[in-house]
């Protein structure tokens, strides 16, 4: 069961900001700041601004953490509040921290390079001892002093919150955990940024997901947090119940180092929806990985009409509104299909004008509706024919 959410991002820093954006198509694009753009013809991005890491992080010291730690910890902190947890209840449970991302802290990394070629020698040791990737999962049991945890990061670039997320359920439904706060981080960096403008996927002005005029993607950061824990112990705990995680699929079909294969992603939604104990005709809503570029875009589809036949359900492409968020991608999404859940509505999928036919989808174009939602499918897809799929419930009370 899915008893807490938390969410840093482009468009709210805060459950409550982040669900009033997704339901007004709010998308925030300016000059990425976060490093030195000479040279790029073009260098838009979804960064976060006015971030005050010391509204959430109570224990630590975020100038000891690398931004990428500190969206983490300050999601982490707002999923154990929204649940309801105190420090008594973390303090005597198994807890699992699961975090997934692409960069780690690739951007302090980036800062101790350019320190080092300036200066030889002269790299600032406090940068140093935070930019290890560890440190995203780590930081967040520290936040909590947690006396007996499990803490994870896992590195499978654009797909690792959903893997998280699976990894969590995993935990809760093998009682090797009471609790399980899983989801993803990432920040902007120069490495990343470089690396998909070389590749020619950075959109010049906005990411618009199976438009037929799509362009590519823009990179974003933040962090998405859940607290998972079984029925049993949310419903002692008197927990509000969200949503639930019904099951996921994972594979990795390796089939190129870059290019989606569509049969490997229509295997992997297989997988979830068979693992979820439901079928597709019953899944209302699909929350795509949608980057915004050619490729994936028409290979997703492709692999979503493979599985749903003719009529698939609305899909949307959250990163419409949150420009691609790397390793916190599928995280944030996954927040977004829990409220999407609980509130019935359906995010929309902004900066649209004509839809690909080649795509062929409902992907509620630029202003978000009202929906009776009961099944929701999450798509994370990355490079390397890594796939993680996740599908959530709508939790009734009594009907369980």
């Amino acid at each position: 069961m899915i008893t807490g959410l938390g969410a840093v991002s482009s468009i709210g820093a805060s459950v409550t900001e982040f669900l009033a954006g997704l339901r007004a198509g709010r998308s925030e694009v300016r000059p990425i700041s976060a490093f030195d753009t000479t040279g790029f013809e073009h260098a838009g991005g979804c960064e976060i601004t006015g971030f005050e890491p010391e509204r959430w992080i109570e224990r630590l010291d975020p100038a000891e953490l690398g931004r990428a730690a500190r969206f983490a910890v300050a999601a982490a902190r707002m999923a154990a509040g929204h649940a309801g947890l105190t420090p008594g209840v973390l303090a005597t449970s198994r807890v699992l921290v699961a975090v997934g991302t692409t960069d780690g802290e690739t951007r302090d990394l980036d800062r101790l390079v350019a320190q080092d070629v300036a200066e030889p020698g002269a790299m600032d040791p406090r940068i140093a001892r935070r930019a290890s990737a560890s440190r995203l999962s780590t930081s967040v049991a520290r936040e909590f002093a947690l006396a007996d945890a499990e803490a994870v990061t896992i590195p499978t670039a654009c797909a690792a919150g959903n893997y998280a997320i699976g990894h969590g359920l995993d935990a809760i439904r093998a009682g090797d955990a009471d609790l399980a706060f899983c989801g993803g981080a990432d920040a902007v960096c120069l490495k990343t940024f470089a690396g998909f403008y070389r590749l020619g996927t950075i959109a010049p002005d906005r990411c618009r997901p199976f438009d037929l005029d799509r362009k590519g993607i823009l990179v974003g950061e933040g962090s998405g947090m859940l607290v998972l824990e079984s029925l049993e112990s949310a419903l002692a705990r008197g927990a509000r119940i969200h949503a639930e995680v019904l099951g996921y699929g994972l594979n990795c079909d390796a089939f190129h180092q870059v290019a989606p294969l569509e049969q490997g992603v229509a295997d992997c939604m297989r997988l979830a929806v068979a693992d979820a104990g439901v079928t597709p005709d019953e899944v209302d809503l699909i929350s795509a990985h949608g980057t915004g570029t050619k490729a994936n875009d028409s290979t997703e589809a492709r692999a979503i009409h493979a599985v749903f036949g003719d009529r698939p359900p609305r899909t949307v492409s959250m990163k419409s509104m949150l420009g691609h968020t790397m390793g916190a991608a599928s995280a944030l999404a996954a927040v977004g299909c829990t409220l999407a859940l609980e509130h019935g509505f359906i995010p929309p999928t902004v900066n649209h004008t004509t839809t690909d036919p080649e795509c062929g989808l409902d992907c509620v174009p630029n202003e978000s509706v009202t929906a009776d939602l009961r099944i929701v499918q999450n798509n994370g897809l990355a490079f390397g024919g890594n796939n993680a799929v996740v599908i959530f419930g709508r939790y009734d009370e009594g009907a369980a």
